[in-house]
């Protein structure tokens, strides 16, 4: 069963659940030569007049240097029986293997962006925008504890994406 793209006026998905809870997989690159990372940080909204999705991703992740050098990113979600691969993409590196094969994803393009024929629904979003996160521009001091211990000084970089697509199973 192939992907349907959905008029994003008919887009009801929870996003709270949907990102925090349930993760999904943030991929960027090319069709040949991509990488992808489980995520749970993001957003959808409407910012400069258009339909933008936020994602976040940290410089020590192998996904940053596609995330900085291709223009498309994507957001792929998957159902309880996905939860294996997204725990295997979270906690493997693609620098150390092939984590797409391992994971049993098969990759397909959407709009320009790598995205997984398992997923139940992807965002594919064109750049627009990046910025680094600086400890300096925190309001909450408690932020910073995201980056404590062995993540000391990883801050992330925030990518906003306008939205081409929204595809569902």
């Amino acid at each position: 069963m192939g992907f349907t793209k959905m008029d994003l006026k008919d887009f009801h998905e929870n996003v709270f659940t949907r990102m925090g809870s349930e993760w999904f997989l943030l991929t960027a690159g090319e069709l040949e030569h991509c990488n992808t990372m489980t995520a749970a940080w993001g957003g959808v909204g409407v910012l400069w007049g258009k339909n933008v999705a936020t994602a976040y991703v940290r410089k020590s992740r192998y996904t940053y240097d596609f995330m900085e050098h291709g223009d498309y990113f994507t957001m792929s979600f998957f159902g309880a029986s996905h939860r294996d691969a997204l725990n295997l993409c979270g906690s493997k590196s693609g620098r150390d293997m092939d984590k797409i094969k391992e994971a049993g994803l098969t990759k397909t393009l959407l709009d320009g962006g790598v995205a997984f024929e398992e997923a139940e629904l992807v965002i594919v979003c064109k750049k627009l925008f990046r910025e680094e996160l600086s400890p300096e521009n925190f309001l909450d001091p408690s932020i910073d504890k995201n980056y404590a211990g062995r993540d000391a000084g990883d801050y992330h970089t925030m990518y906003i994406g306008e939205i081409l697509g929204v595809y569902k199973k």
